[in-house]
């Protein structure tokens, strides 16, 4: 018998939910919405109330993204009947509950629901989230986009179109293509002219962050890559390093000499204790959407306020993302700047009814309950989830190589 089939009195005592209490308000369903719109999957997930009401989120595609839908619906059943305004509640139900300290599958789903669940929370006291947040630490939100090339020229093309956008800051790998088959010395000379491309193309007054993609194994080799770049003064050096190991992400932290960004591949707390504890970066990149919810970020961005540390939301998912990024940036003191796609391009630009406001290189925070955003679902009916899998990078011994 599943327990779905089973009885309050038949129930593990784990399971049994809960009698509505005081008339507050329960989760009735939590719905999932997989689709992939020709930029990626998404995982939308919508928790609906007895009160009419919902709330909309979006967990991280981390590969096995049917595996990430199918956990959503698996602590559905924990949370069916539950208050939805006990967002700690929740999560320690879902978080704590587990059988083991989750990875990317469960800590993406445990996202998504609880963006969801300050969307709803939101809409039922009639505020905007950042409100329930702690309010508004500024009037507006830094961006940055970026940018591509395969060559300097093309790159500083690319970052002069952005300028042109508004944007004052980029961000660029900036080592070549198959960088992983060149020769070394080759792939130093040509980061070089590609940083210094870019630079010349908008001036000194735009802000050039890096990004190796966490593509680089040795320390050495990417405290060498550091030396070339650094004359074009990076706004930071983001994953350096592969994020397995935070000890050598600390012992460079030491040596580089300019600020070290890490975050999107971690999770939780927990996580990003360890990474502040060694000293191994001066920027946070916690993805929303991955590394617990919002709440779980504002305790991240407590911890690294405490150590003087910087917050920069990993944000590369499309309007939804971009709408929870920002009630998070525009709450939390020590935010610092915030990846952005344009959401009037690509293929989610139909996603929501409604997108936010962006003004040379700004964007700004409506005051519109809940987290602002309503999915528009006809622009993805019949676009289901797709199998996805990176490209493997293939060195020219036949190793794989790190994507």
């Amino acid at each position: 018998m599943s327990t779905s089939d089973m009885d309050d009195s038949e129930s593990p005592f784990w399971f049994r939910r809960k009698p509505r209490q005081n008339n507050t308000m329960k989760i009735t369903d939590i719905q999932t919405f997989g689709v992939n719109l020709g930029d990626g999957n998404h995982i939308f997930v919508k928790v609906i109330s007895d009160e009419h009401l919902h709330g909309t989120g979006e967990a991280y595609r981390v590969g096995p993204d049917a595996a990430v839908e199918q956990t959503v619906h698996y602590l559905k059943d924990w949370l069916i009947g539950e208050d939805p305004t006990r967002i700690e509640h929740l999560w320690r139900i879902m978080y704590n509950g587990s059988r083991f300290p989750g990875g990317s599958i469960l800590n993406a789903a445990i996202s998504g629901i609880e963006l969801a669940l300050w969307d709803l929370k939101g809409k039922a006291h009639g505020v905007p989230v950042y409100q329930l947040l702690g309010g508004r630490c500024r009037d507006r939100i830094r961006l940055y986009r970026g940018i591509g090339g395969n060559t300097p020229q093309a790159a500083a093309d690319s970052a002069r179109d952005a300028v042109r956008q508004g944007f004052t800051a980029v961000k660029m790998q900036p080592m070549p293509p198959e960088h992983d088959k060149l020769p070394w010395g080759r792939v130093l000379r040509e980061s070089k002219e590609r940083v210094e491309a870019v630079r010349r193309a908008v001036g000194e007054d735009v802000d050039i962050a890096l990004d190796p993609h966490a593509q680089l194994l040795e320390t050495v080799r990417s405290l060498e890559l550091a030396e070339v770049v650094k004359p074009i003064r990076p706004l930071f050096y983001e994953e350096p390093l592969r994020p397995e190991n935070v000890a050598a992400m600390a012992s460079l932290h030491e040596k580089i000499g300019m600020p070290i960004a890490t975050g999107e591949a971690n999770y939780t707390k927990y996580e990003f204790r360890d990474i502040i504890a060694a000293r191994a970066a001066d920027i946070l990149q916690p993805d929303l959407l991955l590394c617990g919810g919002l709440l779980e970020a504002k305790k991240i961005a407590a911890m690294a306020e405490a150590h003087n540390l910087a917050m920069a939301p990993h944000n590369p998912m499309g309007p939804v993302s971009t709408a929870v990024s920002a009630h998070f940036s525009i709450s939390t003191p020590n935010f610092l700047i915030l990846e952005y796609t344009i959401d009037s391009e690509g293929p989610a630009r139909n996603l929501l009814l409604k997108t936010f406001p962006y003004k040379e290189g700004y964007l700004e925070v409506p005051d519109t309950p809940g987290l602002g955003i309503e999915l528009n679902d006809r622009a993805f009916a019949g676009q289901p989830l797709k199998t996805w899998r990176r490209q493997l990078v293939v060195e020219a011994d036949g190793n794989i190589g790190y994507q």
